[in-house]
């Protein structure tokens, strides 16, 4: 079986994963977009999380090939499935317009998660927690069972995988090393398969150039870094300006398309409906009930509702941008602004984004433990190499440290009081 995607031209599918792909469970990320409320700004990004999925699963293929060159032992072929699988199932659990409808999921102790994934203290669930449940513990599970046949696929160990910490290291050791640290930098990290994907992808439903990077040339540096027993994602020393090339290509798109303000708003008037409109719509902890929550289902329940933010986000009837700062610029004009409509309770929205070039490579950086290598390799002895941390082989990191925060004001500012809307144009112009 093939697909024929815009991205990356013909993705061969495994007789054996046919039944996943099929599997109802995935075929919801049918009905979910990619970049949620991103459609009314770029009429272009109607892509969704299906495709999206199998192109994250054919660049992981790629990636792999490349670092085990010629190597098809049972296996290296579990490991190369299970990193598959890994990529392909990474979004199963996201819900209806993506990231947008997290804040109305139940606790994560709702969900039953399989003990291994339970956590100490309660929580409220995300995607990631219905990603887990989807892989361990459905309807959906019975699907692995052409893919354990053919492979030895543990469908614990490809939700492993997207969680980033194994309870069986035997299952991804071959001959004494640990490739589970490869593989789940893989799923996810600083140059993940995702990012990989959703950079070209996005860039390409949206019309804009942003995202675009040399994803051939990339792949074609990455190696195997050998530490301590363990396999790490490392990039060759060649090809550090063209990973600094993939940084900057994502953090454009956060501030360029991720971030526009009408996107962001709309999400900012969902946050509004579901706060004000509490009974009206919830994501179930029923793993086979969420089967239903897609995007037509959430915005089937915003076109009945009487609910006046459900009818705005409808009708893409945002309140006015009034007020956009940058960075720290402006930001006591902004105070100011916020002092005034509050005291004269004019109803207002407060939009703030904040991009960072590496969420890895900051001063909290929450996966040290995975570190991305930089090799070195010598021209007269094959096989001599050296290697070092990615944050040491390139200033970017230092140079984009601080988050680069953008900040709006919307309001119905043609609604406002002539004396008011002077007083607001007053400080706007100060």
């Amino acid at each position: 079986m093939e697909i024929r995607d815009p991205v990356h031209g013909s993705i061969p599918i495994n007789d054996s994963e046919i039944e996943i792909l099929e599997h109802p469970f995935f075929q919801r990320l049918r009905n979910i977009k990619q970049l949620g409320f991103a459609e009314y700004v770029f009429p272009g990004a109607t892509h969704t999380r299906y495709l999206h999925s199998i192109g994250v699963m054919n660049v992981s293929t790629l990636v792999f090939n490349n670092l085990f060159k010629n190597q098809t032992s049972s296996e290296i072929l579990r490991l190369k499935e299970t990193l598959r699988l890994g990529c392909l199932l990474h979004d199963i659990g996201h819900a209806p317009l993506s990231h947008s409808t997290e804040s109305v999921m139940p606790n994560v102790s709702a969900l039953k998660l399989p003990t291994q994934f339970k956590e100490a203290k309660d929580r409220q669930a995300s995607h990631e927690d219905y990603t887990i449940k989807s892989i361990t513990d459905s309807s959906f599970t019975d699907s692995f069972k052409g893919v354990t046949a053919e492979f030895g696929i543990d469908p614990f160990a490809v939700a492993e995988l997207v969680v980033g910490e194994t309870k069986n290291p035997d299952y991804f050791t071959i001959k004494g090393v640990n490739y589970f640290p490869l593989l789940h930098q893989l799923v996810s990290s600083e140059m993940d398969c995702d990012r990989m994907d959703y950079l070209l992808r996005d860039s390409y439903f949206c019309g804009v150039s942003y995202g675009k990077f040399d994803l051939d040339w990339i792949i074609d540096n990455l190696k195997i870094c050998h530490e301590n027993n363990s396999g790490y994602l490392g990039i060759s020393e060649r090809a550090i300006s063209t990973f600094d090339d993939f940084l900057l290509s994502r953090f454009h798109m956060f501030m360029m398309v991720y971030f526009h303000y009408r996107a962001v708003c709309l999400e900012q008037m969902l946050m509004r409906y579901f706060e004000s409109s509490k009974n009206e719509y919830a994501i179930p902890a029923n793993i086979e009930a969420y089967l239903d929550h897609d995007d037509p289902y959430l915005y089937k329940v915003l076109k009945n509702s009487q609910n006046l933010w459900a009818k705005r986000i409808v009708m893409n009837n945002i309140p006015k941008k009034i007020l956009e700062t940058f960075g720290t610029a402006h930001l006591n004009q902004m105070h100011e602004l916020e002092v005034f409509l509050k005291a004269e309770n004019i109803d207002y929205i407060k939009c703030s984004s904040s991009g960072r070039l590496s969420k890895y490579y900051s001063a909290n950086s929450p996966q040290q433990e995975y570190p991305m290598k930089v090799m070195r390799e010598s021209y007269l002895k094959k096989g001599n190499q050296s290697a070092k941390n990615i944050q040491e082989a390139t200033d970017l990191f230092q140079k984009y440290s601080a988050s680069h925060a953008v900040n709006r004001i919307h309001c119905d500012f043609d609604e406002v009081s002539p004396t008011n809307q002077k007083k607001i144009l007053e400080i706007l112009q100060a």
